[in-house]
């Protein structure tokens, strides 16, 4: 069955609805500005715009001089995404493989069962796991890698694109692969330049056991199935070219003689963020869905696509720069993997690269986190269907990481997906504490038989369930990320919409403290309150009562309560009780053994000295009670950095990124900056670091080592705390700034906690000018060095200073 499309519209006015949408967040002014396909006839344009200078274009690209292996997607593979589709590209010459993922493609449920020991079952078909949707192969016969030269592949950070060429037989030979939010889909696009054409064959297959088959109505395959807890879900691929034949060939689509080709998939599920409709959407139908986008777009010409997707994905990207100085020139003629292995054999700063690694975060930010779920353990993007950990969302650190960068690299609009999900929860995670949380198998449980609120597990999944063990504290941590937000952005609109989450989070703890008596060190005593038994993430004792991490939480969740209810005007008697439960809370002491903050009421080590979690320094980072100034008392501060000190330089790079996110509130710059360097040392057999395409490898075992993205995210947050470091009311330049990086620099659009974003640059290491705008916020004080000033401004207005250290 040929595939006989209407002819694809090259004149933009039917994008007019995507496009000015776009053009109104800022995007652009004109679609001329935007870069184009390139027709057969026409000479290869680079995938720059007018746009975008040509410094601006080289700074924002990676690229690499080899594709990546099928065998190896997860450590070779490119990724694009529109914040609900995924997918990994392989750049094959022969056989372009892409491995499609839909963030809600979810197995499990509620998972409401307790086992024996009081704690959730944690399996792929009760808790559940993130799965692949499909995949999708051209084939291309008589382009195998040995006949082909001149390969380059390249990742354009800024426009959301991965841009492929390559010489054959005398004739260049690109493509181009993007994710496009506007419409939905991912497309692949083939063209060439000096006579050639495409021939060969698209497959869309599933990974759950479906038959694709032909649509001749809709002019395309598609399939369509159900996973074992009913969620459905569904995907689409058609074709079309300017010349050749297309056909729906039985369950794939063969192509002849095209000089252009392209190739659009989508796909979806029905799932909903709903609890009281079981997380589903009765009237979905997932495969009519993807196959009415897949030919919706498919009515639009290449270049109306790629304009559509850049004029969305610009808008976001440009909301940050950065700039930490030049690198050297033969560090520029080096591929990206070639450099990431340089900067570790040579050990010599490459702060264009280091740049770049910031610069990629912010992309799987905007690729991976909008308008659907949030980003779990791998983020976006999969090789299979056995993640480990079932790809889930940790509440212990994981999750909360993944977004600390979002409001600081000026993405408030990708910390969405996060709030959306912890409401959507709610009802089921407040369902199941009450019934569950008190059971007397559960170690975890009240001693004083009182529950309220609601919690957490360690790990949570889309449908309102928890999986292996209940995180009594996870509820108040999810709340500091959520509360964060609203200091960013000073909304009460936002704030009013997350108010149940916050007080349900206190409801619970005001349930769950106990009453101790402590002796200081003078001898007197005084009752305090404590958190009941708990588990001090990942280590230690199971049912250590008082630990650090959670009364560290668990004080910064009452403050932020009050200001909560001071901002909205509610709840006042209540949000009184609380802030005198909050001056009996017992807050940790230094150990008279180690010297070290204690971890648990006790002056004994009882865990690793060098284990992976920071969690009795949470009041040092992402908390605020712990810092370097007069505020602190020394021998808390001094506690706090020798415990930091023990935990060592070198782990998991989450763990790395955690620390040095730690080492900048501390204002050394040199070990929060060689923490960021060790998180680019290139992974070897799976070792820790980075792989060939960027993304953190986290070593299970010897050889074999897994992608996790929460240290691509909060690697690039550590980066931009050692260089603004903010909290309401007050903000400081350059408090962490390594040698590294102080020649020269900028950085624009940082969120500022208060409601501001910061522009500054600086040169030999001082602050050379600050341009401050508010976003809601009014009053702060600036600080840089020794210099301090105070800024008053009404929302929406803006100062620039100068010469400020």
């Amino acid at each position: 069955m040929d595939i006989q499309h209407e002819q694809p519209r090259d004149d933009h006015r039917s994008r007019r609805g995507f496009l000015a949408l776009a053009t109104a967040a800022g995007a652009t002014a004109a679609l001329g500005g935007l870069p184009a396909f390139t027709a057969s006839a026409a000479p290869l344009r680079p995938a720059t715009s007018p746009l975008l200078s040509a410094h601006e274009a080289a700074r924002n690209q990676l690229w690499w001089q080899a594709p990546g292996s099928a065998g190896s997607m997860i450590g070779q593979g490119l990724p694009v995404g529109n914040g609900r589709l995924g997918a990994l590209a392989s750049n094959d010459t022969a056989s372009e493989l892409l491995v499609l993922t839909d963030a809600t493609l979810w197995t499990g449920g509620l998972n409401d069962t307790l086992q024996s020991d009081g704690q959730f079952p944690y399996g792929r078909d009760d808790f559940g796991s993130f799965t692949v949707l499909a995949e999708l192969t051209v084939d291309l016969p008589g382009h195998d890698l040995g006949s082909v030269s001149g390969y380059r592949r390249t990742l354009d950070l800024a426009q959301g694109l991965i841009d492929v060429s390559y010489d054959l037989a005398g004739v260049t030979y690109r493509r181009q692969v993007f994710a496009s939010r506007p419409d939905d889909a991912v497309v692949v696009h083939f063209s060439q330049q000096g006579g050639g054409d495409h021939t060969g064959t698209v497959t869309l297959a599933g990974t759950h056991g479906e038959t694709t088959t032909a649509d001749s109505a809709a002019r395309c395959a598609t399939f369509g199935g159900a996973l074992g807890n009913g969620l459905r879900y569904g995907a689409s691929v058609t074709a079309y070219s300017s010349t050749g034949k297309v056909r729906v060939d039985g369950t794939s689509i063969s192509f002849r003689g095209c000089k252009d080709l392209t190739v659009v998939v989508s796909g979806g599920t029905d799932y909903a963020p709903d609890a009281a409709a079981g997380f589903r959407d009765p009237a979905a139908d997932p495969q009519a869905l993807a196959t009415a986008k897949v030919r919706a777009a498919a009515r639009h010409s290449a270049d109306a696509l790629l304009h559509t997707h850049v004029a969305d994905f610009l808008a976001a990207f440009r909301r940050f720069d950065i700039d930490l100085g030049p690198s050297s020139e033969a560090q520029r003629a080096l591929d990206t993997w070639e450099r990431v292995q340089a900067r570790h054999r040579d050990d010599i700063p490459d702060p264009e690269l280091e740049a770049s690694y910031l610069r990629f975060g912010r992309y799987l930010m905007i690729s991976g986190s909008r308008g659907s779920l949030p980003m779990g353990l791998q983020g976006l993007w999969l090789d299979g269907n056995d993640p480990d950990w079932m790809g889930d969302y940790h509440t212990d650190i994981n999750i909360q990481m993944n977004y600390w960068m979002a409001d600081r690299a000026g993405l408030p609009g990708c910390f969405d997906a996060f709030a959306d999900y912890c409401l959507a929860q709610l009802p089921g995670w407040t369902d199941v504490t009450r019934r569950l949380f008190n059971s007397p198998a559960n170690r975890y449980r009240n001693s004083s038989g009182r529950i309220a609120g609601w919690t957490v597990a360690i790990s949570t999944n889309p449908y309102g369930g928890g999986g292996w063990w209940w995180h009594p504290a996870g509820n108040a941590w999810l709340c500091q990320n959520l509360f964060e937000h609203y200091e960013y952005t000073q909304d009460p609109a936002y704030l009013e919409k997350i108010y149940p989450l916050l007080k349900g989070a206190v409801e619970f703890w005001e349930a769950r403290l106990i009453t101790t008596t402590v002796t200081d060190a003078s001898g007197a005593s005084r009752e305090v309150l404590i958190a009941d038994s708990d588990w001090s993430p990942e280590q230690g004792p199971l049912d250590a009562k008082g630990i650090t991490y959670a009364q560290e939480l668990v004080w910064s969740l009452f403050g932020n309560y009050r200001t909560a209810t001071a901002a909205l005007g509610r709840d006042a008697a209540y949000s009184k009780t609380i802030g005198g439960l909050r001056d009996r809370l017992y807050l940790p002491v230094v150990s008279p053994t180690t010297g070290w903050l204690e971890e648990w009421m006790s002056p004994d080590n009882l865990g690793e000295t060098t284990h992976r979690h920071l969690s009795p320094l949470f009041g040092l980072f992402p908390g605020d009670r712990i810092r370097p100034d007069d505020s602190t008392p020394k021998d808390i501060l001094d506690g706090a950095t020798a415990l930091l000190t023990a935990r060592g330089m070198n782990s998991f790079g989450w763990a790395n990124a955690w620390r040095s996110l730690c080492w900048a509130r501390l204002k050394d710059a040199e070990k929060a900056y060689r923490l960021v360097v060790t998180n680019l040392r290139p992974s070897v057999n799976g070792s820790n670091g980075s792989a060939m395409n960027l993304f953190d490898i986290y070593e299970v075992e010897q050889g074999r080592g897994i992608f996790q993205i929460d240290a691509n995210l909060g690697t690039p947050a550590a980066m931009i705390e050692m260089l603004v470091y903010s909290r309401p009311g007050y903000v400081e330049l350059l408090p962490a700034l390594p040698a590294a990086w102080a020649a020269s620099g900028s950085v624009s659009g940082v969120g500022v906690r208060g409601g501001f974003v910061a522009d500054l640059s600086w040169k030999g290491g001082k602050v050379t000018q600050l341009t401050l705008r508010s976003v809601g916020g009014r009053e702060t004080t600036v600080v840089a060095g020794a210099a301090s000033r105070k800024v008053s401004l009404r929302p929406g207005g803006s100062v620039t200073l100068r010469n400020l250290a």
